[in-house]
């Protein structure tokens, strides 16, 4: 066998293919460069020992600081450290002399914490117009576009609320210069590998890999079993490491592969595999990007897969605690929502129950414990069961709040905190559906409202005491209304009127219009109402109160059927033209004459005639003062409107038990009584007195007129 030719020098070699050769001590801070390196980097073409300060100063300051970061991973991984380097002109600030390319094999001296590189120096050009992106070389401006890449892709992590928003992100991440176009996560299941998520390939193609215990012979098992990222940039390579594991791999028909730790607070939580359809080298630049995305990754999944934790926790505490309406009530048609709003842990005091009663009746109840946190989650459910523990009993509203009362006011005062006391409020409503008699008893609670039949909505003041929890002694008066056919009530907490930056008065009125507005059945009246408050359409309704914290909703819908109701899932049946209210006011009550003034202006909303609506109000103050001056007895307010609109009639009739008739008087001038009857000639179309078994009713009817003309404007 002939001897060949004895091989050229290696400076020889590297000098004729224009390679520099330089070596870097950190532990010296000496760095030495061969004739080459250099010219390259625009020193005098002569061998050199230089200072790290002297290099650095013929560098980009942010190339040399990346230097640094390339240098620890290769040299955590074993691996080469490649770089792309600008030089500058340092008598031309701001000047590019030449793009070169680094790559070194750096070691780590443990003892000294330093390291040493051998390495090599070359210059590159930037890539020409129309290079393939993912096979161009790694610049400077790739190297911005990687950092404008990861400051998008850490935005985008962040602001995704769910493990399925977060794989969706990151299967759209588009890496600057190379990105994979098959993406898994893997994620732990006691000691076996299960796929959380993955993109690019058919969902058979999990079969395989969702039960794989944790010791096989497989990149992504082992990647959690060692934290450590496992890079295949071939399939020889893939197939001479994972022998076993290659069969499972070859039919994805992939020819680079990439599995990294999701790591967080130290714990590997999973792997992220990255798959490519051509060759990658996984260069340390590209190593670097691939880590720092899958660190963003984990720390998603982590923070979405602890929400989502919570949300199905406390989600199904709500639930456990909130009941169904069923089954279905004769006569009647129920719907309810509840809504968590008020951020933060997402359950609270809010609640409402349907309670079956005896004798085909059932009570409806809607209540607010004060708090949005563990504690009032936890009294609300104490609540309820004592409530419908009391109701089963048979007893009466008033008697169910009052024993409710000293039930929780027991609780809070036995409680280990007594700083930390607590209070709910309450409505409770007593349904019998044959009739469409509804018993009030509110605690401190907001009053419901009764949406007629032809949409027109009034706010029912009822009698009521504390709320439960405050005095164990408190009494809780019981209202009676009436529902026809067709008439809906509503019983919400305060999270439906005031979300939104909305005091009670805005909120009632953002919510009246939705009321008056709606033709459709219950569910869609209930989502109607919730829409209102916490859709987007609530956006541009803001209230006065921009500040006001917002609360949960809870609100429960009852509508009486019959001839002409609206409560189907249909939409609303022809209306009737009936429209009615009533209420009594008692004489230690003389403050509800103002409540009866203001539902009589309510049932008259849409009147033609502004001046028929006042002098129909001054009447009925008439005919109430009356009642409680001149007689002992209570008054009871009926009032009714009949007919199309622009044709209508109203009819305001005022009862009472007294005896006495009333007569006409002429007062003289300083009187200041004696005019009731007198005015109601006057103003009324048509009225009388009608004596009764138990005494006597007086009665007004207004004819509609039509709306008044405004008065021409002289020249």
């Amino acid at each position: 066998m002939r001897t060949g030719e004895p091989l050229p020098a290696v400076g020889d070699v590297l000098a004729a293919l224009a390679t520099g050769l330089w070596h870097w001590n950190t532990a010296t801070g000496l760095v030495t460069v061969d004739a080459e390196a250099a010219r390259l980097l625009g020193l005098p073409a002569r061998q050199a020992s230089l200072t790290e300060a002297q290099v650095r100063a013929r560098l980009h300051p942010v190339d040399w600081n990346e230097i640094t970061g390339v240098i620890r991973l290769a040299s955590a991984e074993g691996t080469l450290a490649e770089v792309r380097v600008r030089i500058m002109d340092p008598e031309t600030e701001g000047r590019v002399i030449r793009v070169v390319r680094s790559r070194s094999k750096p070691s780590f001296d443990p003892a000294r914490k330093s390291y040493e590189l051998i390495g090599t120096l070359q210059e590159v050009t930037e890539p020409a117009p129309g290079t393939p992106a993912g096979r161009s070389a790694v610049t400077g401006d790739w190297r911005r576009s990687r950092e404008a890449f990861l400051l998008d892709a850490g935005r985008a992590l962040a602001e995704a609320r769910s493990t399925e928003e977060v794989l969706r992100v990151a299967a759209g991440l588009s890496m600057p210069g190379f990105s994979p176009d098959g993406l898994a996560v893997f994620g732990v299941s006691g000691d076996r590998l299960t796929i959380i998520g993955h993109h690019g390939q058919q969902q058979s193609a999990e079969h395989p890999f969702m039960d794989m215990s944790l010791d096989t012979d497989y990149p992504a098992a082992e990647v959690i079993r060692t934290g450590r990222a496992v890079y295949l940039s071939s399939p020889e390579a893939y197939r001479s490491r994972y022998p076993l594991a290659w069969p499972l791999a070859e039919r994805f028909h992939r020819h680079s592969w990439a599995y990294l730790p999701l790591t967080v607070a130290g714990r590997t939580m999973g792997a992220w595999l990255a798959a490519f359809a051509y060759p990658v080298a996984f260069t340390p630049d590209e190593r670097s990007v691939l880590t720092t995305v899958a660190r963003m990754l984990a720390q998603a999944l982590s923070r979405a897969g602890a929400a989502e934790t919570q949300r199905e926790l406390t989600d199904g505490l709500q639930r456990s605690m909130l009941p169904m309406l069923g089954p279905e009530i004769p006569g009647v048609s129920l719907a309810a929502r509840y809504v968590p709003t008020g951020g933060g842990l997402q359950v609270g005091g809010d609640w409402y129950d349907m309670i079956p009663l005896p004798r085909g009746r059932f009570a409806l109840v809607i209540g607010d414990v004060q708090g949005h946190d563990v504690r009032a989650a936890g009294l609300m459910g104490q609540l309820r069961i004592a409530l419908r523990a009391y109701a089963s009993e048979g007893h009466r509203p008033d008697a169910v709040l009052a024993r409710a009362s000293r039930f929780l006011y027991g609780l809070a005062h036995s409680d280990e905190d007594p700083g930390d006391l607590r209070f709910a409020t309450c409505l409770y409503v007593e349904v019998d559906p044959a009739t469409g008699t509804a018993e009030c008893a509110r605690a401190g609670h907001l009053d419901p409202a009764v949406r007629l039949a032809d949409g027109t909505v009034l706010f029912r003041d009822t009698a009521g005491g504390l709320p439960l929890g405050i005095d164990p002694d408190c009494d809780y008066p019981i209202t009676r209304l009436t529902l026809e056919p067709g008439e809906t009530l509503l019983m919400c907490t305060d999270g439906l009127v005031e979300t939104g930056g909305h005091d009670l008065d805005s909120g009632w009125r953002r919510l009246r219009r939705v009321l008056e507005d709606h033709d459709g059945g219950m569910e869609q009246l209930a989502d109607a109402l919730v829409q209102a408050v916490h859709g987007p359409s609530s956006h541009h309704d803001t209230g006065p109160l921009a500040d006001r914290r917002e609360d949960d909703i809870a609100l429960v819908l009852l509508c009486r059927e019959g001839p002409g109701s609206a409560c189907g899932e249909g939409g609303a049946a022809p209306l009737p033209p009936v429209r009615r209210t009533a209420l009594s006011v008692a004489q230690a009550e003389p403050e509800r004459i103002a409540t009866a003034r203001r539902h009589l202006r309510e049932l008259l909303h849409d009147w033609a005639s502004e001046d028929q609506k006042e002098s129909a109000v001054l009447l009925l103050s008439e005919m109430l003062t009356n009642v409680l001056v001149h007689t002992d007895a209570d008054a009871l307010l009926v009032a009714e409107v009949t007919g199309a609109p622009g044709e209508r009639r109203i009819r305001v009739e005022v009862s009472d038990t007294g005896d006495d008739l009333p007569h006409r008087r002429r007062p003289g001038e300083m009187a200041s009584s004696g005019r009731g009857l007198m005015l109601i000639e006057l103003l009324a179309d048509e009225w009388g007195v009608a004596p009764r078994g138990e005494g006597k009713s007086i009665w007004f009817d207004l004819y509609e007129s039509p709306a008044e003309e405004p008065a021409p404007v002289s020249a």
